[in-house]
C-alpha cells in the first residue's frame, strides 16, 4: 500500500499541471498550472477549432472572449484575444465581465464562431478557467472538446501575439431585452415582493439587480462589488457562503433572497423564513409553474444525479422526461434536438424553453420571483402544495470518498468486477452505469458514485423516500466500501 501511495502522490503533482478539460471546460490554480503559457496554447488549440470547423476563409466572423471577476481574469482574455488576431480571427472582447448566460446568449444573437469564457464559476478564488461556447450558445460538447485538447499537442512552440487595439462590446441590454421576454415584469411589478439579493462579488451584479428593479421591485443588495478573493469565501451559492444573506432575510421582512454563483450560471433561493430551498425542490416548483401559470408543456431532462421527484411531476403533468450524464452540455444536447420545456441538475443549473441551451442562474431567479408573484403564496406553502399534489416526499444525502486520482481508478474498477449487490439488507433493484455507479435500492431509493469533474473527490449522493432508509443506504455503503479498503490492499484508504 505504502509503494501505491507514493505512485499516488506523484501522479497527482503531474496530473496537476496538465491542461485538462473537465465537465465545463479547464479549471487550474492561477500561477501553477493556469498561466499565461498555457492560456496561449489553449486558447491556439480553441482558435484551430474554430478555423477548422467554421472555415479559413471567414476571417470576419466575430469571435466573442469574456471574464469573470476572478483574479487576473481580464488579462488573461485579453492574451487570448491577441493569440487568436494573431491567427487571422476577428475578436471581440467584453467591457467588463459578463455573466456566462449573456455572453452564451450572443455566440446566436448574431452570426460567430462562438466565445471563450473566462471563468472558474464557483471554484475557490485561486483558481481560473476557460470554456468554449459554441455558436448554439449552450456548453461544448464532447466531440468538441475532444477535437481541442487534440489541437493542443500541435501547438507552435512559439505562439505569435498580436498587437494593436482590441474590439470591445456588450452584449447586456439585448441580452436583459431577452430574458424580458420570458418573464412576467408587469404581473412581478403588482406584486409588491420583497426580495434581498447577493450578488457575491459576482458578474451578475448589474444584470440581476438591474432586472429586479425594472421589474418594480426595490431589492437590498449585498455584495455588489468587484472582490477576486469573494469576501474571503466561495462564489457558491449555497448556505455556508450566503450567511449575509440568510441573516438579513431573517432581520427583515422579505419574501425571498435570491444569489448567484461566480459567472451566474448557477442560482440559489433563500425563502422568507431564512430557509435554503436546494436546486432539486426548486427544478421541481419551476416545471409546476411553467405547466400550471405559464400553460406550455415540453419535456423535463435531468441528470442522473437529480431529484427522482421530477419523474412523478412529469407524470403528473403528462411529460416525457429524459435522463442524461452529469454536465450541461449533455442537458443543452437535449434541449437543441428535442421539445424541451425545462433541462436542469442538482448543482443549481437550469434553462427554458425559449431560451439557450446553457444554465442561467438570472433568469431562474427571476422565474421563482414570477412563481410568487403568481402563486400569492410564501415558498414554503407552494412546495408544501407540490408535495401534497406529488403524494410522495423525498429527501437527499450526499458524501465525498477522498482518494488519489489513481486510487479512484482502482476503486471504480473493483466496483465495476464486483459490483455492490445489495444495500440495506435488500437486493439492489438494478445499477445503472449511464455516468458513475447508479445502485438502485428501487425506482425511488437510489445512491449515485461518481468522479468529481472538478474536484479530486468521488462523489456520493443519494435520494430516498424517508430520512431513516436514505440514511439506511449511505450507512450500509459507507461499510461495504470500508471493507473494500480493508480487504484490499491495492487501495488506499478513503473517507466519506
Amino acid at each position: 500500500m505504502s509503494n501505491i501511495n507514493r505512485h499516488s502522490e506523484t501522479s497527482a503533482r503531474s496530473e496537476e499541471r496538465e491542461i485538462k478539460f473537465g465537465t465545463d471546460g479547464w479549471r487550474a490554480i492561477i500561477g501553477e498550472t493556469f498561466t499565461f503559457a498555457n492560456v496561449e496554447k489553449v486558447s491556439y488549440a480553441i482558435g484551430s477549432y474554430i478555423q477548422s470547423a467554421y472555415g479559413q476563409n471567414n476571417p470576419s466572423l466575430p469571435i466573442l472572449i469574456g471574464y469573470d471577476t476572478r483574479f487576473m481574469a481580464e488579462q488573461f482574455a485579453e492574451r487570448s484575444a491577441r493569440v487568436l488576431m494573431a491567427m487571422g480571427l476577428n475578436v471581440k472582447i467584453t467591457e467588463r465581465d459578463i455573466p456566462t448566460p449573456c455572453i452564451a446568449w450572443a455566440t446566436q444573437a448574431e452570426t460567430t464562431g462562438g466565445a471563450l469564457q473566462f471563468t472558474a464559476s464557483h471554484n475557490p478564488p485561486e483558481y481560473c478557467g476557460v470554456k468554449y461556447i459554441p455558436p448554439y450558445a449552450g456548453p461544448a460538447t464532447t466531440d468538441i472538446t475532444v477535437k481541442i485538447v487534440a489541437n493542443l499537442k500541435h501547438c507552435p512552440e512559439q505562439i505569435q501575439l498580436a498587437a494593436g487595439d482590441l474590439q470591445f462590446f456588450d452584449a447586456s441590454a439585448p441580452y436583459m431585452e431577452a430574458v424580458k421576454t420570458l418573464v412576467d415584469f408587469d404581473k412581478i411589478s403588482k406584486s409588491g415582493l420583497k426580495i434581498a439579493y447577493d450578488a457575491l462579488y459576482s458578474t451578475s451584479r448589474g444584470y440581476m439587480d438591474k432586472l429586479i428593479i425594472d421589474a418594480g421591485l426595490e431589492p437590498v443588495i449585498l455584495h455588489n462589488f468587484r472582490d477576486p478573493l469573494f469576501g474571503g469565501g466561495m462564489p457558491e451559492p449555497r448556505p455556508a457562503y450566503l450567511k449575509e444573506l440568510i441573516a438579513t432575510i431573517k432581520a427583515g421582512d422579505f419574501d425571498l433572497g435570491i444569489a448567484t454563483d461566480g459567472d451566474a450560471d448557477r442560482f440559489a433561493i433563500i425563502d422568507g423564513q431564512g430557509h435554503f430551498f436546494t436546486p432539486n425542490q426548486l427544478l421541481c416548483l419551476l416545471t409546476r409553474h411553467l405547466v400550471k401559470n405559464h400553460r406550455i408543456s415540453g419535456a423535463i431532462v435531468r441528470t442522473v444525479a437529480t431529484s427522482h421527484m421530477l419523474n412523478h411531476v412529469a407524470a403528473k403533468y403528462d411529460l416525457p422526461l429524459f435522463e442524461t450524464p452529469v454536465g450541461f452540455k449533455y442537458i443543452g444536447e437535449k434541449m437543441r434536438t428535442e421539445d424541451v420545456l425545462i433541462g436542469g441538475e442538482e448543482s443549481g443549473g437550469v434553462s427554458i424553453k425559449g431560451h439557450i441551451p446553457e444554465k442561467d442562474g438570472i433568469l431562474a431567479n427571476l422565474l421563482v420571483i414570477e412563481m410568487l408573484a403568481y402563486e400569492k403564496k410564501p415558498l414554503a406553502q407552494i412546495w408544501a402544495d407540490l408535495e401534497a399534489e406529488i403524494g410522495v416526499k423525498f429527501f437527499q444525502a450526499r458524501g465525498d470518498l477522498h482518494l488519489t486520482a489513481t486510487t479512484q481508478k482502482l476503486l471504480l474498477a473493483h466496483l465495476a468486477d464486483h459490483p455492490v449487490q445489495s444495500l440495506a439488507g435488500q437486493k439492489l433493484l438494478k445499477i445503472d452505469r449511464t455516468d458513475g455507479i447508479k445502485l438502485y435500492y428501487d425506482q425511488d431509493n437510489w445512491l449515485l458514485l461518481r468522479p468529481s469533474g472538478t474536484e479530486p473527490v468521488i462523489r456520493v449522493s443519494g435520494e430516498g423516500t424517508s430520512v431513516q432508509l436514505i440514511d439506511s443506504l449511505m450507512v450500509d455503503f459507507k461499510r461495504q466500501i470500508d471493507e473494500i479498503l480493508k480487504s484490499d490492499k491495492t487501495l488506499t484508504a478513503a473517507e466519506v
